[in-house]
């Protein structure tokens, strides 16, 4: 079969190779591939950042955003069959920990990822953990389905916090980040603004329902408030912080953008030097919690209720460029030129 791998340990490194087709152990299932989404961790492994050096290894199948067919079932699988549309948590987890057993496996320290610690879906066929398959609705677009992932990124944190009635500031327009838009006005916030440098992509937040969207390239966050605070009630900053973009000047503005008592949800991976005044976050006693992929499988339920409700059709504009997997080249290119949203390929 073809896959897309990860074949030095150097920025590029990307080829498409002829490799065998995986075997179906017992508790596994084996899916033809459909479409698959490039992610910002892709781009990362890609780029061959400090990250990616000390992650992972080469050669690797990458790719972790997809949707598939069952062709085949382990011995001891019983609620899966040949012919089933799905898709699956990347987070493979031990089983065992005690967040396991408590019903927190995503919180297990010892998580595996699909595409990073073990072969990715960047294939034609993939074998997959039985109890990480996700049956998807087959009345929802196989492209959504393909991006039920970072879905599930933007769903976790925008629901990390009661955000009915409340102002809330997402910093970063990329994909999750604009997917978290029609969730947190679905769910109730009061103001959305979002910031980012790019105006094609504030662009889209407002199409998605955002109330104000901010180019602090162009305007400092502090003196849009200045200016906007009175129409959009703001009287003493923004309840909620949805930090997306993983820049320490785009988390530094939120900090100071935030009323006393106010809540992070801090999905963006900082910078490992990055800097905060933390007695901001003290003597405004601002709650800053950390959110690591989607929970397991509160989070899949959640989503998919969503998307059975019309988000569908809110969330489509997100995807921008389709390639076929031969041309993956052109696929990354596209996904690392900033002017995209999400890029899918079809393994068709």
């Amino acid at each position: 079969m073809k896959a897309i791998i990860k074949t030095t340990a150097t920025p590029g490194g990307l080829e498409l190779a002829d490799v065998p087709t995986p075997i179906t152990g017992g508790h596994e299932v084996l899916i033809k591939v459909i479409k698959t989404a490039i992610c910002g961790t892709d781009i990362h492994i890609y780029k061959w950042d400090e990250w990616a050096q000390k992650t992972i290894t080469t050669p690797q199948i990458i790719g972790h955003e997809f949707v598939g067919e069952v062709v085949e079932t382990g011995e001891h699988i019983t609620h899966l069959k040949p012919g089933q549309l799905v898709s699956g948590e990347g987070h493979i987890v031990c089983g065992s920990c005690r967040h396991c057993i408590t019903g927190y496996p995503h919180l297990c320290r010892q998580t595996v990822g699909v595409g990073i610690n073990k072969h990715g879906v960047f294939s034609e066929y993939i074998t997959f953990p039985a109890g990480n398959v996700w049956i998807c609705d087959e009345r929802i677009p196989l492209d959504i389905l393909s991006i039920l992932d970072p879905l599930g990124n933007a769903t976790h944190t925008a629901l990390a916090y009661n955000v009915l009635g409340e102002d809330v500031l997402v910093t970063g327009a990329g994909p999750i980040g604009l997917m978290s838009v029609p969730i947190l006005k679905r769910a109730g916030a009061r103001n959305i603004v979002v910031t980012d440098i790019n105006d094609a992509k504030l662009a889209l937040a407002k199409r998605l329902g955002a109330t104000d969207t901010v180019n602090v390239r162009n305007q400092p966050l502090a003196d849009f408030l200045i200016e906007k605070s009175p129409s959009l009630g703001l009287k003493e900053g923004f309840d909620i912080g949805l930090e997306m973009s993983g820049n320490p000047s785009a988390f530094n503005d939120m900090v100071d953008a935030m009323a006393n008592g106010g809540k992070i949800a801090l999905l963006g991976i900082l910078p490992a030097d990055a800097w905060i005044d933390w007695n901001k976050v003290v003597f405004n006693s601002l709650t800053v919690k950390g959110i690591y992929g989607r929970q397991m499988y509160d989070t899949w339920y959640r989503m998919s209720a969503l998307l059975q409700s019309g988000l569908v059709d809110e969330i489509a504009p997100i995807i921008t460029h389709r390639f076929h997997y031969t041309r993956f080249k052109e696929a990354f290119d596209c996904a690392r030129s900033g002017e995209s949203g999400k890029v899918i390929l079809d393994w068709s």
